[in-house]
């Protein structure tokens, strides 16, 4: 079994992902039933390639081992799976069943809906998060400071960068500086772009670009 999965993980990771379906394939045709590894890998392969489908498919057969109810990796894969694919209604009902949810399911869920231009939905469910005790993580951040970004809501844009201070993250992590810069640049604050960007502790090259690529360029040289 372990090396089906090997190879599988191989294929759902550095691709081709028609790869992995293919040895999942041949292992059932071999007697060999799939685990929750393999579930979790196909999963992973189906987001690569789009394979909506055959990602249904894999949902009833987890369904039928009743694996939801156990194995939160599982959900996790099923929700990250159906969002990619851009089936938000199904990745909402997954969601909405799993009886344990985790940090890395809230990202999903966010980060679907964020990668989709619902931003609305994506920072209210960002909200619904927070209120129901989970604390974000970096990955949080960087999907909901792109979700600010396209949004008219300076206050709600003021309450992320504060948790972000919060948590210590503002500096630490390249993406989520980035994250900071772009979302104040394409608000067209250029000013407290700028501001948040001299602050880094960290100033990387995409920190730049995100000041270039909002045509600030002329204002700090």
């Amino acid at each position: 079994m372990s090396h089906w999965n090997a190879l599988i993980s191989g294929y759902a990771q550095h691709g081709p992902g028609e790869k992995a379906l293919s040895c999942l394939d041949r292992m059932q045709r071999q007697g060999v039933s799939p685990d929750v590894v393999t579930f979790v890998c196909i999963l992973k392969a189906c987001c690569s390639i789009r394979a909506f489908e055959k990602g249904k498919e894999i949902h009833a057969e987890i369904l039928k081992e009743g694996l939801l109810e156990k194995h939160v990796l599982v959900g996790n894969a099923l929700v990250n799976m159906y969002t990619k694919c851009g089936e938000l209604a199904k990745a909402q009902e997954v969601f909405d069943g799993l009886p344990n949810l985790n940090i890395v399911s809230w990202n999903a869920f966010i980060a679907g809906y964020a990668q989709h231009g619902y931003g609305d939905e994506a920072l209210n469910h960002y909200i619904n998060m927070r209120n129901q005790g989970f604390c974000p993580n970096a990955v949080t951040f960087v999907c909901i400071l792109k979700t600010c970004g396209g949004l008219g809501k300076l206050e709600k844009r003021k309450e992320i960068h504060a948790e972000v201070i919060e948590h210590d993250c503002e500096g630490k992590n390249m993406f989520i500086a980035t994250g900071l810069v772009d979302m104040y640049a394409k608000c067209g604050e250029i000013s407290k772009a700028r501001e948040v960007f001299d602050e880094f502790t960290i100033q990387e090259v995409v920190s730049c670009n995100a000041l270039i690529d909002c045509r600030m360029y002329p204002i700090w040289t």
